[in-house]
């Protein structure tokens, strides 16, 4: 007599995909990047780091992001002894888009979108309490803003214009404006550069 074998329950597909993808050394960023999905992102970078030599491929479906979170991710990646290939799925938002351009190599499916703007925050207490909260934050949004330039090789003061503006990107568009390298065609192939576009 044999069996039938049932797939998992809902509640453990998550689970059993994330370990299936960290065996083949991908990281999968979903949803809000808040300090409990850094934390286990940055393990999981680091463990592989440790592991390992081959590349890391760092997938990103992340609208939105906390300014910290996201800074967090980015160091890591900065300090890791192998490369990180950061692929852009569905949307790529906020101070997430610092994760992906931390990216040694960025690819963006061709349907991902991008959307560069700076993250909302609020916070409570008394005037002088708020007035170092602000302080600190601005040297924070500074430090991002220096590191998210170096990868897109733009001036400071082009990248508050863009930054400003709050702009939708597609993925031929982040070619263009050099957060992303290449676009991914059908059968995993990724398409060349096309002439005109930088990296």
């Amino acid at each position: 007599m044999t069996f039938a074998t049932f797939p998992p329950e809902p509640s453990d597909w998550g689970a059993s995909l994330r370990a299936r993808l960290f065996e083949q050394r991908i990281v999968f960023v979903r949803g809000a990047l808040d300090d409990e999905v850094a934390g286990r992102v940055a393990m999981e970078l680091m463990t592989l780091d440790a592991t390992g030599d081959s590349a890391v491929q760092l997938h990103i479906d992340c609208p939105s992001a906390e300014l910290g979170a996201a800074m967090s991710v980015m160091d890591v990646i900065d300090t890791m002894g192998v490369n990180v290939t950061g692929v852009a799925l569905g949307i790529v938002g906020g101070p997430a888009i610092g994760v992906l351009a931390a990216c040694h190599h960025r690819v963006a499916m061709p349907n991902a979108r991008f959307h560069l703007c700076e993250p909302e925050a609020s916070f409570s207490g008394d005037a002088t309490t708020i007035e170092r909260w602000l302080e600190d934050r601005r040297r924070q949004w500074d430090r991002y803003c220096e590191r998210l330039g170096r990868a897109l090789a733009m001036p400071s003061e082009e990248l508050d214009a863009v930054l400003s503006g709050g702009p939708y990107l597609g993925a031929e568009e982040a070619v263009a404006l050099g957060l992303v390298h290449e676009v991914a065609r059908a059968k995993g192939a990724i398409s060349p550069l096309r002439p005109g576009f930088r990296a």
